[in-house]
């Protein structure tokens, strides 16, 4: 199966211990794909700097496809992090560097190329809603994560072009997050699904009501776990049609994730 993050790519820089680590929604999901065993390709911007470069051969020892991706002068997007207890916590970040002054319609031109997947996933960090509804236009499913940040009020608008939504929902009580995700497919995404920490992960189909508890472990780093989670579910999903075998297999790679440094290894100092 052919798959495609399409978006953010940053560098994770650990200020406790002066290493970076590639990251960002999209990429994560390319390279975790990759990691699970599917065809796969990322498309994005980066800058033209020393994470950037960074970035990019972390990709290329992992044989993704990047062919179209642009590169412009300029600081690649960056996020400043530390880890408490094996958790993640952020202090702040570029803003994604290059990638807020250089639209992602560049994308479009290559919609011949891009029928060929049968899964494209993107972001809110990705600064392409503009373009979904070109996106929700090809063959492949179209996937987004709206993550922990998101207005409900502005991402329901962009549901209608998705066939999957994602939303972490750690902070919300369980009423609140069936909420939403009620409020999410009847805005028209195909599935909602809510991961929400120790309690595990929520789907709601338009009928029916699917729960996965996490699987235990002690984390060294839950950075990228989230993505872990939705790129194995999706895979599953989309290969063998089966919702709770999907989310099942989403929490035991998310376990997995969760055991090395940074979203997928490659550190560097700096």
């Amino acid at each position: 199966m052919k798959v495609i993050g399409v978006g953010d790519n940053v560098v994770d820089k650990y200020e406790h211990q002066r290493v970076r680590y590639p990251g960002g929604n999209a990429l994560n999901f390319s390279v975790y794909a990759a990691m699970l065993g599917a065809e796969s390709a990322y498309l994005g911007i980066f800058g033209d700097d020393d994470a950037a470069d960074h970035v990019q051969r972390a990709l290329a020892a992992r044989s993704i496809d990047t062919r179209y991706c642009r590169q412009v002068s300029g600081e690649n997007g960056y996020a400043r992090l530390t880890i408490q207890q094996g958790e993640r916590v952020f202090l702040d970040s570029n803003l994604g560097g290059v990638r807020q002054t250089e639209s992602m319609a560049f994308i479009l031109p290559h919609r011949d190329w891009l029928q060929d997947f049968s899964l494209i996933h993107t972001s809110s960090y990705s600064y392409i809603d503009e373009q979904l509804p070109e996106l929700a236009q090809l063959p492949g499913w179209l996937s987004y994560d709206f993550s922990d940040d998101f207005v409900t009020e502005q991402a329901l608008p962009l549901c209608r072009w998705l066939d999957a939504a994602f939303f972490s929902c750690a902070d919300r009580s369980l009423e609140e997050t069936r909420e939403l995700l009620v409020r999410v497919v009847e805005a028209g995404s195909r599935y909602a699904i809510a991961t929400r920490g120790a309690e595990g992960a929520l789907l709601f189909d338009g009928k029916n009501w699917y729960q996965q508890a996490p699987e235990a472990v002690t984390p060294v780093d839950t950075l990228g776990a989230g993505d872990a989670f939705i790129t194995a579910f999706l895979l599953s999903f989309r290969q063998q049609g089966d919702i709770a075998a999907a989310l099942h297999a989403g929490a035991q790679f998310a376990a997995k994730i969760c055991l090395l440094e940074g979203a997928f290894g490659d550190g560097e100092a700096y």
